[in-house]
């Protein structure tokens, strides 16, 4: 069936910052051709944007698409995505309104019938604008399948990205957040990602219309290993236009289990690592994503990974039970850990995650920041969320205090 055979559609989206950003792209699409958003009930076109980093993501991925089946008789329902990618046929086999297409497909069909790409701004998306400049990933964690849906790492040109960059900028976005499934392995020739930074900031400054403050940069979740000497020196010379914030993916705080995991760094790295933000970057803000129950995993390793997160002065952590992904090297350990461990270790590190981020601001009594206008709330340059002041406008960028 064609995508624009439909007169109206629904997208549900699982996963990553990646995702979202392609699924927010398919809708804008989808809106510019003519058809009409919808509830899942009632719409005519149904498209599951899935994911499958873990065992449980895959799981969500198949329970979307048979909910969707049930909640709408009539519609076809399109399937895509990276658990789309491994498990075509699986979700074929569910119902005959199921198909699955692939990310490319779909772009170039609603990319010819919408000519220019439409901006995924206004009602029905987000105030922070996700700019996806690279996909694909060279790794082979032994608990993520990830780099075979996606393939292996490759950037968008340099000049695509610009020029997505200021259509954004002279629309009035007043924050752009870089996504990719390695963004840190950026490459367009010689322009690496603090190089593309630079070029988006100076962009962001041309296109600055007022007297007010220019949009700004975020860089999404970026592995501990790219983060460059030139990259720390941005984020410190940049008085807040590239966000102060950096996202690093931890996973474990043992050095035993990090290896297991085949991550490329030590417990001991990492902790010089973000003790070398704070201390260079004045006001910088660390989250990370944390998986407890690792196989073989032992309370030491635990107890490490807790050590390590309060030593690193997280402000959020993602916490994450493993979750056996078939096909992976970690899957078909026997030194599974218990599910009831897992959850139990989850919610001890979840607490410790609660406790740092108030940790955090406390820290940050007293100071004020840019944070951008999100409805009730306002998220700062720190990704902390404060009440946004009374009578601003969503989309802008004014002064909050804590």
């Amino acid at each position: 069936m064609s995508l624009l055979g439909a007169s109206s559609f629904h997208i549900v989206n699982l996963g990553c910052k990646v995702n979202r950003v392609e699924a927010d792209s398919i809708g804008a699409s989808l809106l510019a051709c003519g058809l009409a958003a919808a509830e899942q009930e009632t719409a005519d076109l149904i498209i599951v944007n899935t994911c499958t980093v873990t065992g449980e993501a895959a799981k969500k991925a198949r329970k979307a698409v048979r909910h969707a089946i049930a909640a709408n008789p009539v519609a076809s329902i399109v399937v895509t995505g990276c658990a789309a990618a491994l498990e075509a046929e699986t979700f074929c086999a569910m119902d005959p309104r199921v198909s699955v297409r692939g990310k490319a497909e779909i772009e170039a069909e609603l990319s010819g019938a919408a000519g220019t790409a439409p901006l995924r701004m206004g009602a029905g998306f987000r105030t922070r604008v996700g700019l996806k400049v690279q996909d694909g990933c060279d790794h082979a964690c032994t608990y993520c399948i990830v780099h075979v849906a996606r393939g292996p790492a490759r950037s968008v040109p340099a000049s695509e990205v610009l020029r997505d960059a200021r259509a954004y900028f002279q629309a009035g976005a007043k924050e752009l957040v870089l996504a990719g499934i390695d963004i840190g392995a950026y490459r367009d020739a010689s322009v690496r990602l603090p190089d593309l930074a630079r070029m988006l900031l100076a962009e962001s400054v041309a296109a600055n219309a007022d007297d007010g403050p220019c949009a700004r940069v975020r860089i999404s979740s970026i592995e501990p290993l790219n983060v460059s000497d030139d990259l720390v020196s941005l984020l410190a010379q940049s008085d807040g236009s590239l966000c102060r914030h950096l996202h690093l993916p931890l996973q474990s705080g043992s050095s035993k289990v990090l290896a297991e995991m085949d991550r490329p760094y030590t417990a001991e790295w990492f902790a010089a690592l973000a003790a070398r933000l704070h201390g260079e970057v004045p006001g910088i803000a660390l989250t990370t994503d944390v998986i407890v129950g690792f196989p073989g995993e032992t309370e030491r390793d635990f107890q490490q990974t807790c050590e390590l997160v309060r030593q690193a002065r997280f402000s959020r952590l993602h916490v994450f039970p493993y979750s056996q992904r078939a096909g992976t090297p970690a899957a078909e350990r026997a030194d599974q850990v218990p599910a009831p461990v897992k959850r139990e270790r989850a919610e001890r590190l979840r607490a410790i995650g609660r406790e740092l981020a108030d940790e955090d601001r406390r820290r940050r009594a007293g100071t004020r920041e840019w944070a951008l206008v999100e409805g009730a709330s306002a998220l700062t340059e720190s990704y902390h969320e404060l009440p946004a002041p009374p009578g601003s406008a969503a989309g802008t960028l004014v002064r909050c205090s804590f």
